[in-house]
């Protein structure tokens, strides 16, 4: 089952929810011709080792203020200077959309805040940047990287904004991302957003960073900001997560609330950390679970979160843990399988149980994984964006999808230089989620992906975790025939599933960074970071990017 047949869940790899600083300027100041495609070059004032804040932890920031070395204001100071220097100018990376012009004044106040004793926990202080489908109520916009929704101010905070406030983050960033989290066209290109351009792999400058987080994988990779938060329909999270060559963590579906977020999908989106380090990702992850009255499906983590997932970090999560081996994903580059077959040896000597293979044979039904999870998607895209319009208010740029499909039309030149909306006239045309079509589609996918799938080969071999490689290595950057979908890629089911699913650094093809996924059951999150951690303390194998204008 190659990646161009998971298309409903694996290509739309933007299908889950997927910059150039323009200082702190105005909301909106963003803007700045991003259909055209970003100049060559490598340079930058500011690179890799020479960053002062050289891939800098949560807790080495904390140490920082704890002693008066550095300060909230100091540390964002840094990072928007970082921005400055390699987002529009430099290499001209466009993994940020907008910087936030009152994040100085925030920095001051939990400044004062920790003068006064009080630290609010450890990401007081901290700037993280978020996707640009994650509404914040403040001077910022959140357009999904559309002009369409250009100057959009949100009524209120996301639930994901709103738990970053409280625990003393600094949403310093919006970042750039494959507009409407690539659900739009044919043919896309992974990280092209008409704001924010064409964001660029850190790694080979024409590469692909993938998506549709893409902006969150490349400013996380690239130092542009200590943590980012990207989100995930089908892959969005995992894909730009093993690209950029950082760890990232698809959530078990419901574990973060999604009101506020630009919607795909209302059974498979979730937003999740995207970080340099796993311990970073578990700061994040506890810092924003919660049940939240306006999503539903938090409901069902009541019991089951955490708001400290730091305490599941164990160095030698590894021993005695039961890892099975799928191995029918197919499509993978063999570089990348040699990679693997390194890791699961490694784990082998770390103390693993090796279940090889364990694979999923529900994976193997053609029929339910290649047109269903797409007709999924348009259905619930339909429902859940006129959902999100209607919920901007009546003086909202957009009222509905239709309005949506003729904005693009009018102004085709910005908006579909590249690539169509097929994928939103579709979603148009589809009927409502009393439609017998869409249930029986939702029904046979997540039949297939959970008790028939993850559930089934999970209680077969009495596994912990399953593990795979996550994706193919970055392809060229390619406006005229858009992404290369047919490598290999394994993001897919535990996203149609809902389950939750880390990737962590494996290794690198020619200097291109892969990853290794480690996903399991629904609530699995703490035995999941267990053996994920295990295996990356055990290996290390993150390399920074040196901003490389082409490798080979």
């Amino acid at each position: 089952m190659n990646r161009r047949r998971f298309l409903g869940y694996s290509a739309a790899g933007g299908a889950s929810l997927l910059a150039a600083p323009m200082g702190c300027g105005p909301a909106g100041s963003s803007s700045s011709g991003g259909s055209g495609q970003p100049s060559g070059g490598g340079g930058g004032e500011s690179r890799a080792e020479d960053f002062e804040l050289h891939e800098a932890t949560v807790a080495e920031l904390q140490d920082q203020m704890a002693s008066g070395e550095r300060s909230a204001r100091s540390i964002s100071e840094t990072y928007l200077a970082r921005i400055e220097a390699l987002n529009r100018r430099g290499p001209e990376l466009r993994a940020i959309i907008e910087t936030n012009p009152e994040a100085l004044e925030i920095a001051d106040a939990l400044d004062a805040e920790r003068a006064s004793g009080n630290v609010r926990g450890p990401l007081h202080g901290i700037p993280v940047a978020i996707k640009d489908n994650i509404d914040t109520h403040d001077q910022m916009t959140t357009t999904a990287g559309s002009l369409a929704l250009e100057g959009s101010i949100p009524p209120q905070d996301s639930f994901v904004a709103e738990k970053l406030r409280e625990a003393g983050a600094i949403i310093l960033a919006k970042a750039n991302m494959s507009e409407w989290a690539y659900w739009r066209g044919f043919k896309a290109s992974s990280g092209w957003s008409g704001r924010g351009g064409q964001c660029r792999n850190p790694y080979g400058l024409d590469r692909n960073p993938c998506g549709s987080s893409s902006g969150s994988g490349v400013a996380a990779s690239a130092n542009l900001a200590a943590l980012t938060i990207g989100t995930e329909t089908g892959g969005s999270i995992m894909c730009p997560s093993s690209i950029n060559g950082i760890v990232g963590i698809k959530p078990t579906v419901g574990l973060w609330s999604r009101s506020g977020i630009i919607p795909i999908s209302h059974s498979q989106d979730t937003a999740g950390p995207m970080t340099r380090t796993l311990r970073d990702a578990a700061v994040l992850l506890g810092a924003v679970t919660g049940v939240d009255p306006r999503d539903d499906a938090t409901a069902r983590s009541d019991g089951n979160f955490h708001t400290d997932y730091t305490q599941f970090l164990d160095a030698d999560g590894l021993r005695g843990a039961r890892i099975g081996v799928a191995r029918n994903f197919p499509g993978f580059d063999e570089r990348c399988l040699e990679l693997f077959d390194q890791a699961i040896e490694d784990m082998k000597d770390a103390g693993a149980v090796i279940v090889d293979p364990a694979n999923i044979a529900s994976m193997d039904n053609a029929n339910v994984f290649s047109e269903l999870p797409t007709r999924v998607l348009n259905y619930e895209f339909k429902a859940g964006i006129n959902a999100y319009f209607a919920g901007l208010g009546p003086d909202a740029p957009i009222k509905d999808l239709t309005e949506l499909i003729a904005f693009n039309e009018a102004h085709h030149d910005e908006e579909m230089p590249y690539f169509g909306q097929e994928r939103l006239v579709a979603s148009q045309e589809a009927g409502d989620l009393t439609d017998p079509d869409y249930l029986h589609a939702v029904e046979t996918v997540q039949r297939h992906s959970r008790e028939e799938g993850i559930d089934a080969v999970v209680a077969e071999h009495r596994l912990d975790a399953i593990v795979a490689p996550t994706r193919d290595p970055a392809w060229l950057t390619d406006h005229i025939m858009g992404d290369r979908l047919q490598g290999g890629s394994s993001a897919g089911l535990a996203a149609i599933a809902g389950y939750p699913d880390i990737t962590i650094p494996m290794g690198a093809v020619s200097g291109l960074p892969v990853g290794i996924s480690f996903f399991g059951p629904a609530w699995s999150e703490p035995t999941l970071l267990s053996i994920a951690y295990g295996y990356e303390q055990t290996t290390m194998r993150r390399k920074a990017p040196e901003l490389l204008p082409t490798l080979g």
